[in-house]
């Protein structure tokens, strides 16, 4: 298989598990602050980052390596779980799942901006087009208005784009596991007095708040990014970032499935025509 068909199916995987984020973050939301759930995940995912930088005996980043790793400390860590999660009280996870879907868009800008990536004329128009039916979808189930929460969420894919694109990069030369451990270990400072201030004064949640918290401390910020990262560092950090135009779509599904959220048929036409747009962006190319 071609590096750059490889980078796309690991891509899909890491969108996949991304995807469930948000719904079960909602679910998390049942028995724990948003700003626990926020830094106690990232908190027991250092637990499993620890592990495998010791038992892996792998090397310390350099110099200049450190320097980008607190630009995905700045998102991955701290900026996209907080905002997500703050959104989360106030809107829908399939409302939240359609205005991240624009993130597509803002990796490929901060990939062309950071590391000089070069996506075509036509690639661009692309993105712009899958971003545009991605906020479109989210204004028809907005009626048209955009609640406080979306600033929130914005704040979110600035942020979460920033180590999407830096973490592609780092991937190359650390390896997507090491990139997210030591994003974990570093932010271990900045992360023990908010969990500790916003922890539960009792800890018996319900089992859906700690399946929720438990999937988002596991997979959505640390496990999914082993394929992820891999992914952009074999496809381009642009291309590859084309996948998660799905990702809104693999949110709603999740929130029918897990929330009993309704998708109706404007739900699949909008999937159907980002599939299309994320199909023919991956045809027209980036350089490196």
């Amino acid at each position: 298989m071609k590096p750059e068909n490889k980078g796309m199916l690991l891509g899909l995987i890491g969108v996949t598990l991304f995807g469930l984020t948000l719904p079960a973050t909602r679910m998390a939301l049942e028995s724990f602050h948003p700003i626990f759930i926020a830094t106690g995940r990232a908190l027991l995912a250092t637990v499993l980052a620890v592990i495998y930088l010791v038992a892996g005996k792998h090397r310390r980043p350099t110099l200049h390596e450190f320097k980008y790793l607190l630009l995905v400390v700045m998102g991955v860590a701290i900026g996209f779980p907080v905002f997500t999660a703050l959104a989360m009280q106030r809107v829908d996870a399939s409302h939240g799942g359609v205005m991240l879907g624009i993130m597509p868009l803002t990796v490929a800008a901060c990939a062309a901006w950071l590391f000089k990536e070069r996506p075509s004329l036509g690639f661009w128009l692309m993105a712009l087009l899958g971003s545009t039916l991605v906020i479109v979808f989210s204004l028809m189930r907005g009626n048209g208005s955009l609640h406080w929460a979306d600033l929130s969420l914005l704040l979110a894919v600035l942020t979460g784009s920033i180590s999407y694109a830096t973490g592609g990069y780092l991937a190359r030369s650390l390896g997507g596991l090491q990139v997210i451990s030591w994003t974990l270990v570093l932010a271990t400072p900045f992360l023990v007095l908010p969990a500790i201030w916003f922890a539960p004064s009792t800890w018996q949640a319900t089992n859906t708040a700690w399946l929720g918290f438990l999937y988002v401390a596991l997979f959505s910020q640390y496990l999914a990014f082993l394929p992820w990262f891999k992914g952009l560092s074999l496809g381009g950090i642009a291309r590859v970032g084309q996948a998660q135009l799905l990702q809104p779509f693999v949110t709603i599904i999740a929130s029918a499935w897990l929330l009993g959220e309704v998708v109706d048929w404007v739900t699949w036409a909008f999937a159907i025509a980002v599939f299309a747009v994320v199909a023919l962006g991956r045809m027209l190319g980036a350089k490196r």
